[in-house]
């Protein structure tokens, strides 16, 4: 049975010049790049250029890029260490209701420690007002971070004007932008951020390696604490194979990003329309057009139940994913959906996100839609007996 992988959101595969890269690294490239002799230097060449492509990436500086374990360690190290950096300053966060959990649980247990958080709500697309993080704002706020986009939805959130309204500010601005980096065009200085969030693995890079950017004369605590590396940032020697690895996705994905996005779009597309002329009864979750990230497609389907719909398109060899977690036979609803529609809305119960990447192609999208018209009339059919 061919198999289909609409579930990108999640993870992604690893292109295979990067598995080539890293391959090359692991076999040539052994050294401490903080020893000095000959091993050491091929090393530290190999971490400099890779930082160098990346902080090229997002039009920041060689040294405002700090390489970490991923996208959950980059949101709690700018978090925690700004709390703690400017908590003689102030204790107040903004935030939203629609943040990946590496931000909302980190805020969480902010709180527990005499933090006061402010969660932003957002209207029926996912998106924050620019109004609302103005009206938040205080004294003593020392810091707002919101998303570039959601990793649910897909909804792109006003990072541009919410970057300008703070620019007066002490609140430093943080970005959690792992969804949308490799996708769509992030320039640091344009989106006037203090600090952002990137993981490798959504692009098609290694699991396991992420990068925070931090500009320059941001005042942050670290938060691991030995040897000097990372700008001494962050103890620990460095992942050389992954960060090349990842740098190596980064040249890959900046150098097509165009081409996806239009590839991407089309897919969206080619789905919605399908569905609609197969008379699918649906709903869209977000937007569709420049105000969503291309890649990603949330639907909400009447009448279905999403686990029911999870296993029928896993066994008709199609992966997607829902915002809900399944646990011992109950599910607790999409965060994401409840802050858009209420807890009470059907819309918790029988959404799809589906999300397009490498390898994907338009007769795959194709055959999926037509198996997920399939699958929700059956289900449908089921249900009114």
């Amino acid at each position: 049975m061919e198999r289909i992988y609409l579930d990108h959101s999640a993870t992604s595969p690893v292109h295979p010049k990067v598995i080539d890269t890293m391959i090359n690294v692991l076999n040539q490239s052994f050294g401490n790049p903080s020893s000095i002799h000959s091993y050491g230097r091929e090393a530290r060449a190999l971490l400099d250029e890779a930082r160098t492509i990346i902080a090229g990436s997002i039009g920041a500086h060689f040294n405002e890029i700090v390489f970490t374990s991923g996208g959950t360690e980059a949101d709690n190290f700018a978090i925690l260490g700004i709390a703690e950096a400017m908590k003689e300053k102030g204790k107040h966060i903004i935030t939203s209701n629609i943040e990946h959990h590496a931000v909302l649980h980190t805020c969480e247990y902010l709180e527990k420690h005499g933090y006061d958080v402010t969660y932003l709500d957002v209207n029926e697309n996912g998106q924050v007002s620019v109004e609302d993080v103005k009206a938040a704002l205080r004294e003593d706020t020392i810091l707002v971070t919101i998303m570039y986009g959601n990793n649910e939805v897909g909804t792109i959130q006003p990072i541009h004007e919410i970057g300008l309204l703070l620019k007066d500010h002490q609140a430093y601005f943080h970005t959690d932008a792992v969804q949308a980096y490799g996708v769509v065009k992030l320039n640091v200085h344009e989106l006037n951020v203090d600090l952002l969030s990137v993981s490798s693995h959504k692009i098609n890079g290694p699991k396991g390696i992420g990068f925070l950017y931090i500009k320059a004369g941001t005042r942050i605590v670290n938060r691991f604490y030995g040897g000097e590396q990372e700008l001494k940032r962050r103890a620990g020697t460095e992942n050389i194979s992954s960060i090349v690895g990842f740098a190596e996705a980064v040249k890959i994905a900046q150098e097509q990003m165009e081409e996806k996005q239009k590839r991407y779009q089309d897919f969206k597309m080619k789905f919605l329309n399908i569905l609609t002329a197969q008379h699918v009864d649906f709903h869209i979750n977000g937007f569709t057009d420049h105000h969503s990230l291309p890649h990603v497609l949330n639907l909400s389907f009447p009448g279905t139940d999403v686990e029911a719909m999870l296993v029928n398109l896993d066994i008709a060899g199609i992966a997607a994913s829902s915002g809900s977690a399944c646990t011992a036979g109950s599910i607790e609803p999409s965060h994401v959906l409840v802050a858009m529609f209420g807890k009470e809305s059907e819309r918790l119960r029988n959404s799809i996100r589906f999300s397009f990447g490498l390898n994907n192609t338009s007769q795959e999208i194709e055959k999926a839609a037509n198996e997920v018209a399939k699958i929700v009339q059956r289900l449908n059919k089921a249900n009114r007996k």
